[in-house]
C-alpha cells in the first residue's frame, strides 16, 4: 500500500521542510497537484519549484496535470524531476494516446487520471499502456473536500479489467481519502492513496501515514 501525501496541503512557506518531514514519516511517493486554472478552477505551482524540491527528496514525485495543454508541461516537469506523469482522460483517446506516447520518450511511468462525473469506460483504450489509474473522488481543484462515495465502482471496475488483463497497473485514489475512506477504497482494489488535508492536520505524520497503510491493508 503507497501513501502519496499530497503538496498543495503542505506549509508553503516551508515546503522544502515539510517534504522532508513527509520522507521522515514513511511516506513513499510525494503526489504534486498541478492546476492552470482553466482545466481546473485553481492555480497551484509549476515544474520551477518541483525542480528546488527535487535534491531533497529521493520520494517518488508524481505529478498530477489537471491542465487544458498538458502538452506543453511535459518536458519541464520530465526535466524538473518528476518520476510519474499524470494527465486526464477528459482530453479524449486521440490527445491521450499521444500525451502517454510523449510521456514514455520522456522516459517516465504514466498515469491517467478521470474526474468523478467521467466514465470509467474512457480508460479502456489506454489500460495496458499506463502504470497507474488515478480516480478522482472528489471534484478537483480544491483540497479539504468530501469523498464521494459514488466513485467506489470506478476502483471496483478498474481492479476487475486489471486482474482479467493481467495487468501491473496502480490504482489510486485521491480526494477526501482518511482512514474510513482508505478502507473503503481499498476494498474495491485501490493501492496508492493520495491524502493531504487530512494527513497534514494529524498530530502525528508517521503515526497517520502508518495508519492509513495498515487500515487500507487490512481492507484490500
Amino acid at each position: 500500500m503507497i501513501i502519496a501525501p499530497s503538496l498543495l496541503a503542505a506549509d508553503f512557506a516551508r515546503l522544502g521542510r515539510d517534504v522532508a518531514r513527509l520522507e521522515r514519516a514513511g511516506a513513499y511517493w510525494l503526489h504534486l497537484d498541478i492546476m492552470d486554472g482553466h482545466f481546473v478552477p485553481n492555480i497551484s505551482f509549476g515544474p520551477g519549484l518541483v525542480h528546488d524540491l527535487r535534491p531533497l527528496s529521493k520520494l517518488v514525485f508524481d505529478a498530477h496535470l489537471m491542465c487544458s495543454e498538458p502538452e506543453i508541461l511535459l518536458e519541464p516537469f520530465a526535466e524538473a524531476g518528476a518520476d510519474r506523469i499524470t494527465v486526464h482522460a477528459e482530453l479524449g483517446e486521440k490527445r491521450v494516446a499521444e500525451l502517454i506516447g510523449k510521456i514514455r520518450a520522456l522516459g517516465k511511468e504514466v498515469g491517467l487520471s478521470i474526474n468523478p462525473p467521467t466514465s470509467v469506460d474512457l480508460i479502456l483504450p489506454h489500460l495496458e499502456v499506463i502504470d497507474s489509474l488515478l480516480v478522482m473522488t472528489v471534484n478537483p481543484g480544491f483540497g479539504g473536500q468530501e469523498f464521494m462515495a459514488e466513485t467506489l465502482p470506478k476502483i471496483r471496475q478498474a481492479h476487475l479489467w486489471s486482474q482479467e488483463k493481467h495487468l501491473n497497473l496502480k490504482i489510486a485514489v485521491d480526494g477526501g481519502i482518511n482512514f474510513q475512506t482508505a478502507a473503503e477504497c481499498a476494498r474495491e482494489g485501490a493501492d496508492v492513496f493520495v491524502s493531504g488535508t487530512f494527513l497534514f492536520k494529524e498530530k502525528s505524520l508517521s503515526g497517520a501515514i502508518k495508519k492509513m497503510r495498515t487500515v487500507a491493508s487490512l481492507a484490500h
